[in-house]
C-alpha cells in the first residue's frame, strides 16, 4: 500500500512537518517534490510562524537519497522539485524559524536537510555522518555549509573521514540547541516552537534575511543596507506597527501583541 511520504499537523501558527517512508525514511524525488510544495506553502503562508521539520519512528530521521529508488530509474540529477534535495535545501526566501527534531539516524543528505533549518534539537540517540566520501561522492550542501556552522578543522575532518558522531559530539561543537533523551524529544521542540511563535514575525524575518544575505558580504557593506532599509524585510518592519507596539510595550511595561504587520 502507498501512502502519503508526508504528514502535516498544525497548531496555530505552527506547522509539524513529519517525514514518514519506512524503513528509513530515505527521500527520493517525488518525496522531495512534495516536501518542496509544503515548504513552499509554510513560507507563503503569512498565518504560520514556525515549521518543525521530523521524522516518523525512532531509529531513523533520515539517511538521504534513497539509494534503491535510484537503482529502479531515480537519476541523482532528477528533479528534487521547488526547494532543491528535501524541499528546503535550495528554497529562497524562507525567513522564518524552522526547526529540526533529530530522532535517530541523520547522515548524508538527511544531515544536509538538518543543516537547512536554522535550529537542530536532538535525541540522545541520533547519531550523525557525512559517508558519501566512502562511496566516492561529495557531500556537496554540507561542503558549503558544515564549516560555516562549526570549527574549520572539525567540519574537514568529519567530511574527509565519513566518521560517525554523536550527540553529544555535536553538541559540543555548535551543530545542536540541545540534547534531549528521545522520550522529550516531541515536548521539546514544541515548547521551542511555542516560544519562537509568540515572538514577532517581523523580526525573525528581517533577523533571517541579514544573516543570509551577509554571508557573503563585507561587514561594513551588509550594515549600510540596514541602516539604509535595503533589505526588503527590514524596510517593512521599521514601517511597521509592531516596530511603535514593541516600544509601547516596554514603556508600559507590558508583554507585546505582535500582528506581524
Amino acid at each position: 500500500m502507498i501512502t502519503d511520504p508526508i504528514r502535516t499537523r498544525r497548531e496555530g501558527g505552527i506547522l509539524e512537518i513529519t517525514l514518514d517512508r519506512p524503513k528509513a525514511n530515505a527521500i527520493d524525488l517525488a518525496t522531495s517534490r512534495i516536501m518542496g510544495e509544503t515548504f513552499r506553502d509554510f513560507r507563503d503562508d503569512d498565518t504560520l510562524r514556525v515549521a518543525i521539520l521530523r521524522a516518523a519512528g525512532d531509529r531513523f530521521f533520515c539517511p538521504g537519497w534513497d539509494l534503491k529508488a535510484a537503482a529502479q530509474g531515480d537519476a541523482v540529477d532528477g528533479d528534487y522539485g521547488v526547494g532543491g534535495f528535501g524541499g528546503l535545501q535550495e528554497l529562497p526566501q524562507v525567513n522564518k524559524p524552522v526547526i529540526c527534531a533529530v530522532n535517530g539516524i541523520c547522515c548524508g543528505g538527511g544531515l544536509e536537510l538538518a543543516l537547512s533549518c536554522d535550529l537542530i534539537v536532538a535525541a540522545d540517540t541520533a547519531t550523525f555522518a557525512l559517508p558519501e566520501i566512502r562511496s566516492g561522492t561529495v557531500a556537496d550542501a554540507a561542503s558549503i555549509k558544515l564549516p560555516k556552522r562549526i570549527p574549520y578543522h572539525v567540519a574537514m575532518d568529519l567530511l574527509l573521514t565519513g566518521r560517525w558522531f554523536d550527540a553529544e559530539e555535536a553538541l559540543r561543537w555548535g551543530l545542536l540547541r540541545e540534547v534531549t533523551p528521545l522520550a522529550d524529544l516531541e515536548q521539546c521542540i514544541w515548547d521551542l516552537a511555542r516560544t519562537l511563535a509568540s515572538g514577532p514575525p517581523l523580526v525573525q524575518a528581517a533577523i533571517k534575511e541579514i544573516v543570509r544575505e551577509a554571508e557573503s558580504m563585507k561587514f561594513q557593506d551588509a550594515m549600510n543596507r540596514v541602516t539604509r532599509r535595503q533589505f526588503a524585510t527590514v524596510d517593512r518592519l521599521y514601517s511597521s506597527e509592531d516596530q511603535l507596539e514593541g516600544a509601547r510595550a516596554f514603556a508600559q511595561k507590558r508583554d507585546p501583541e505582535w500582528k506581524g504587520r
